[in-house]
């Protein structure tokens, strides 16, 4: 269908992940259990790392955030998305569409910048473990995460701001399972140079900037680690480092596949798929590799459970 003339739009059709009818019931159960899980896992990092006296360190201070920010864009995503597979109009209003868009920013760059600050907190605790307490001190971890915070309020207003306040044309199915910018810049009947001038910008500068300040993390790191004498202590700071290495390596890998891949490369599926691994799988594997890989975190599971069969016993 060819787009026609400008029209005020009231709402917008998402297409889904799938329009084969025999996959919306499996998809639906499949997702629906990753959704819950990967809000369970995340919501429980937030209250344990609060609740936990022996995580009030800023490695599990930043964690929280993290763990934040993931439930943030996967329940900006997940819920609308589940209710898409059984509604029989998968429809979205304008303005629930411009704050899923706004929120969905919002948390995604957040989580850039709140990875880059967890590889700057590993880089003083094993490049500089004697001062690890004066330089990461309360004040300059909550700066380290306020920043990236009101930031991505700001890139989030920008691009959904002008993105909205462009005009649309009649055709008003966007070909993806949630609002995100290019299918929605492809539907405006304005001129999109602009608006898609300042998401490229935003884009790479998010992408280049964060990856960067892990990258000279890491390599700090792993200067400060080969000139280590003992083993046992090489192997401790691989250790310390483990987890969040693992997160950092699917979640920009993912990234970097999607929008750095060639644009010949690109197909509607492919963007689906990958949009999928990090709106909804990503969010399910931190708290996962954070407790699976993580000592501290096993061990406060272990007292919070025993805390709770206590009060109930």
């Amino acid at each position: 269908m060819e787009k026609q003339n400008l029209t005020v739009l009231n709402e917008f059709i998402l297409k889904g992940i799938t329009d084969r009818p025999e996959l919306q019931a499996p998809l639906f159960g499949l997702l629906f259990i990753i959704y819950l899980i990967s809000a369970v896992g995340n919501l429980g990092i937030i209250i344990l790392t609060i609740m936990d006296s022996r995580l009030q360190t800023p490695m599990y201070f930043f964690l929280r955030h993290l763990a934040f920010t993931d439930l943030g864009y996967s329940t900006a995503i997940g819920p609308k998305m589940l209710v898409n597979f059984v509604a029989e109009h998968n429809s979205v209003s304008f303005y629930l569409c411009a704050t899923q868009l706004a929120c969905f920013l919002l948390f995604i760059t957040c989580e850039l910048f709140i990875l880059s600050s967890m590889s700057y907190d590993r880089y003083v605790a094993i490049c500089n473990p004697l001062l690890y307490t004066v330089i990461m001190s309360q004040r300059i971890c909550w700066v380290l995460v306020a920043v990236p915070y009101i930031y991505s309020v700001f890139v989030s207003l920008i691009v959904t701001i002008n993105i909205f306040s462009l005009s649309f044309c009649g055709y008003n199915v966007i070909n993806h399972f949630f609002c995100d910018c290019i299918p929605l810049i492809s539907l405006l009947c304005s001129n999109t140079q602009e608006v898609e001038l300042i998401v490229m910008i935003f884009a790479a500068f998010d992408l280049i900037s964060s990856l960067v300040v892990v990258l000279m993390s890491y390599l700090l790191i792993l200067i400060a680690v080969l000139r280590m004498n003992s083993a046992e202590g090489r192997r401790k700071a691989f250790s310390t480092c483990g987890s969040h290495l693992t997160v950092v390596t699917v979640f920009y890998g993912t990234l970097i596949f999607m929008y750095v891949q060639p644009e010949s490369s690109h197909s509607i599926d492919t963007d689906k798929i990958s949009s999928i691994f990090y709106t909804l799988i990503i969010p399910l594997l931190n708290p996962l590799i954070y407790s699976l890989r993580n000592k501290d975190v096993k061990d406060a599971l272990q007292r919070t459970r025993q805390k709770i069969l206590n009060t109930f016993s």
